[in-house]
Order: C-alpha cells, then sequence, then structure tokens
C-alpha cells in the first residue's frame, strides 16, 4: 500500500483529503507544521508527500529542502499544494525541491493522477 504523509495545519483540508485518499486505497499519516513534516518524513519513509507550502513554524519550501537535503528522504517525491496559483509560486515550489505543483482547491482526479506518475509501480 502506498504511504502518503500529508503536511497540511488546517483540520478541515487534512481532514477531507485524508479521507478521500484513503478511499481510494491509500495511507496516510499527517503532520501539522513544517518541522513535523521533516521528523515524520524521517520517522515514516512515506512512499510520496503532500505539502502545504503555508504552514507554521516551518514553511513548506523550508520544509521541503530539509527534505530534499538529507540523504535518507531525498529521493522522496514531494507535491507542493498550495492556494497561490502564480507561475512565481510554482517556480519556488521547485526551486524548492517539490517534484510537481497542485493548486488549491484540489482536483482528487488530477492529485491521484501525479501521485501515481511520481511514484513507481
Amino acid at each position: 500500500m502506498t504511504k502518503i504523509l500529508i503536511v497540511e495545519d488546517n483540520d478541515m483540508n487534512l481532514d477531507m483529503l485524508s479521507r478521500r485518499l484513503v478511499r481510494k486505497g491509500f495511507e496516510i499519516v499527517t503532520a501539522r507544521d513544517g518541522q513535523a513534516g521533516i521528523e515524520q518524513a524521517d520517522a515514516e519513509m512515506p512512499d510520496i508527500i503532500l505539502m502545504d507550502m503555508s504552514l507554521p513554524v516551518l514553511d513548506g519550501w523550508q520544509a521541503t529542502r530539509a527534505i530534499k537535503g538529507k540523504a535518507s528522504t531525498s529521493a522522496i517525491p514531494v507535491i507542493a499544494l498550495t492556494a497561490h496559483a502564480m507561475e512565481t509560486d510554482r517556480k519556488n515550489a521547485m526551486d524548492a525541491g517539490c517534484d510537481a505543483f497542485h493548486t488549491k482547491p484540489i482536483d482528487l482526479i488530477a492529485l491521484v493522477d501525479q501521485i501515481k506518475q511520481l511514484i513507481p509501480g
């Protein structure tokens, strides 16, 4: 089963996305801020990370840089989740190390397609 780490501080978004992805057959682990996201990536070694960019403690850009900067977690794909849809937002996310970019509100079909493209097998 594919394990997804969702790093999201908004309870409603986290609950909705978690439930929808569980129904699609994914295992879900969560973190509520960027620092906890780094710690969960280390502890859980998820297959992929869905990273909100606007997070407390460390933002999604800082957390992604930290995850991608560690040998143990650098290969984990990260999809940026953000309400900011400008091209500069996409570029900033990719520059931080994100492998893909998805704007909110989340299009679940498109997100699942992105997940499948980034996870081998």
